[in-house]
Order: C-alpha cells, then sequence, then structure tokens
C-alpha cells in the first residue's frame, strides 16, 4: 500500500535568517519513506520582527503572550500567501515556531507561533510544539531531526547541520540501529552575533574570519567550557550559549576578526573531536552530510575537511537550505499517523513519543 500526504514544512532558526517554508509530497510505502521537494522559499525578518524575537525573551507575561499570538498570524499570512501564489493544496502544516526558550533541566521549552492562528488563517491543518512532550518525559526536546535523518537520508553515516546551533544525528553502528544525537557546539548563532558587529548580518563564506589569527587563549576558553565534556544527549539553548560563549568573547580584549577566526575553528575542533571519538567505534562510518546555513561558509567547510576523518558532503543548495522544513513535514505527517517521531535516545527521554499538537 503506498501512501501520500502533500506538506507544507515551515521552520525559524535560532540565527534569524528569516522563516523557511517548503511543500513537500511525501509517499511511504511498506515502511520505507521518499520525499519530492515541489516547491520552496525563505522570507527574510524585517527589523522590527527580528527586533521583536531578539528581546522576546525580556517582555512580560501579557507582551509574551500577545506575541505568541501575533507571531502565528505572522506565519499564518506567510504561509496563506505561498498557498495561494502557488495554487497548493496541502494535506497539512507542520510548523515548528521559533524558540525562545530552551530550558530542558527546568522541563520548560517554548517555541511561538500560535498553531491556532495559522489553522484559522490557512484553514489546514496545523501540527506544532514538536518539543513539549518530550520534555515533559525529560527529554531535552532537541534536536528532532534525527527521525528525518534515519527515514530519509540513510545513505550517510552522519547527518550534520550548520544551522544557528551545530548538531548531529548518527546510528550508534552498522548493527545495532539506535540513533544517537545532540547539539555539539554554538555556530551561526555566534558567528552572525560578531558580523553584527562590524554592520554586517553575516560573514559572507568566512571571508572576514580569514584575515583574522586564530586567538590560542581565547581558543582554549571555549573549548574548555562545560558543555562540551557532557555526554550525548545534550541540547543548547539561546541562555546557556549566552551565559557561556557570549561572555567569553565579551571578555577578549582581541579585534572581530580575529574573534571569527577563533570561533571557526572551535566549531570545527568541537565537531571532529565528536566524530573522531565516534570513528574509534565505528571505523566504518566514511560519510558525512552537512547542511544548513553553514555549509557556505567556505572557511568552516575547509577546516571540517581537514580535520574530520571522513568524506565531507555537501549536497544541493536546495536541500542546504532547506532539509529541517522538510524534515519537520515529515515530523507533522508521522505526528497525524500517531506514529513515532521523536527518539529517547536521541533526547534522554523516558520513552519514545508522538510529539506535536494539532489544530484543525
Amino acid at each position: 500500500m503506498i501512501n501520500n500526504y502533500n506538506v507544507i514544512g515551515v521552520m525559524s532558526g535560532t540565527s534569524l535568517d528569516g522563516v523557511d517554508i517548503v511543500y513537500v509530497k511525501f509517499t511511504e510505502r511498506d515502511g520505507t519513506w521518499t520525499y519530492e521537494l515541489l516547491d520552496f522559499r525563505t522570507i527574510p525578518y524585517n527589523d522590527q520582527m527580528k527586533e521583536m524575537l531578539i528581546t522576546a525573551e525580556k517582555k512580560r507575561a501579557n507582551g509574551f503572550a500577545i506575541l505568541h499570538s501575533d507571531f502565528g498570524r505572522f506565519l499564518g499570512k506567510l504561509i496563506k500567501y505561498f498557498i495561494y501564489t502557488k495554487d497548493l493544496k496541502p494535506d497539512l502544516i507542520a510548523s515548528h515556531g521559533h524558540t525562545i526558550f530552551h530550558q530542558p533541566q527546568n522541563r520548560l521549552t517554548v517555541q511561538i507561533g500560535n498553531g491556532a492562528a495559522i489553522a484559522a488563517f490557512c484553514n489546514t491543518p496545523v501540527a506544532c510544539n514538536f518539543r513539549t512532550t518530550d520534555v515533559a518525559l525529560g527529554g531535552q526536546g532537541a534536536p528532532l531531526v534525527p527521525i528525518g535523518d534515519r527515514y530519509l537520508y540513510q545513505e550517510y553515516d552522519y547527518c550534520l547541520n550548520l544551522g544557528g546551533i551545530a548538531n548531529i544525528s548518527f546510528e550508534k553502528s552498522s548493527q545495532i540501529k539506535e540513533r544517537i544525537a545532540g547539539d555539539i557546539v554554538p555556530c551561526n548563532i555566534i558567528l552572525n552575533h560578531l558580523a553584527e558587529k562590524l554592520g554586517m548580518e553575516y560573514d559572507n563564506e568566512g571571508t572576514i574570519a580569514r584575515k583574522g589569527n586564530v586567538d590560542t587563549e581565547l581558543l582554549l576558553s571555549l573549548n574548555k567550557l562545560k558543555y562540551y565534556s557532557q555526554p550525548f544527549p545534550k541540547s543548547l539553548g539561546k541562555e546557556l550559549i549566552t551565559e557561556q560563549h557570549i561572555v567569553e568573547l565579551v571578555s577578549s580584549k582581541i579585534g572581530i576578526e580575529d574573534k571569527l577566526r577563533t570561533v571557526n575553528e572551535h566549531i570545527a575542533q568541537q565537531i571532529s573531536k565528536v566524530i573522531l571519538e565516534d570513528k574509534k567505534k565505528n571505523p566504518d562510518y566514511t560519510k558525512m552530510l552537512v547542511t544548513g546555513g553553514g555549509a557556505f561558509n567556505k572557511l568552516l567547510v575547509e577546516l571540517l575537511q581537514k580535520q574530520c576523518p571522513v568524506e565531507v558532503v555537501i549536497p544541493d543548495e536546495n536541500l542546504v537550505n532547506y532539509k529541517e522544513a522538510i524534515i519537520f513535514g515529515l515530523l507533522g505527517v508521522l505526528r497525524l499517523r500517531g506514529e513515532i517521531n521523536c527518539l529517547k535516545s536521541v533526547t534522554g527521554a523516558s520513552r519514545d513519543s508522538v510529539g506535536g499538537a494539532i489544530y484543525l
């Protein structure tokens, strides 16, 4: 039996690049999933919306609740326009929302963007709030993409996403199908933070970083942060990054170019450390898929190619840009079918779960 689902996946990441919207046809045949990316678009945030998201955590309760509703209406308008202009007929909208608070140690994770508002605007069922059930079960609530990596990208031994935060997923071994995953290191969220000090949204292809030098003292202090000594499963939130990484960068007196170069080195070292450690157990693992905005950072990719003992594969631009949105579309389908879409081996929860709320 063949089952087809036409789904809109919506993603807003920590790097605040904008809203990624994809239209994907998923096909399931006897437990095997394939997909076709039919359409896609990224809508950059205007300065006002970006500022609202950046300062959301500082709002009072009433203002925060209003922003949650307003951001849902904002997403609903974008998605409705996407549907209308493309003349699409989606069965489901799967929205990640935008993460404001992520404190799994406090049983807290909050992604704003009211799903009811999206459903009302688009007159289409909406799946959202994918992280909350896992956190309630004692899990990290992140990362969520590993189930999609397992179902859609089995030809790769490692799936690395270089987004606001760099995260990875892989099977425990070729014999043991137990997905291992976690956030490794802050990536674009810090690189963009530094680039903004120079009046730029991001360091295009790592060009500015190339002009700088690695500062040994800063690199050492970053590599010594407690987070890196913790085993998987683990996840990073903006709060921890602000408390640890940003504090280290602010305290360093070196120039921005040197900071950018040092952070690129730091990211590459932390990623390669994970790969090198796992390769001791899985010497037959040879190929790593790399997606996310950081895949366009030529300096960072070169560092990964030098330091990681596997083939670093940068796919076509559409997959680089939209892999997470595609997978959230799949998470929505699995939620609709009442099937597991969050793995305890990835998050550390007490059990696998079917995560997400449905608005009809």
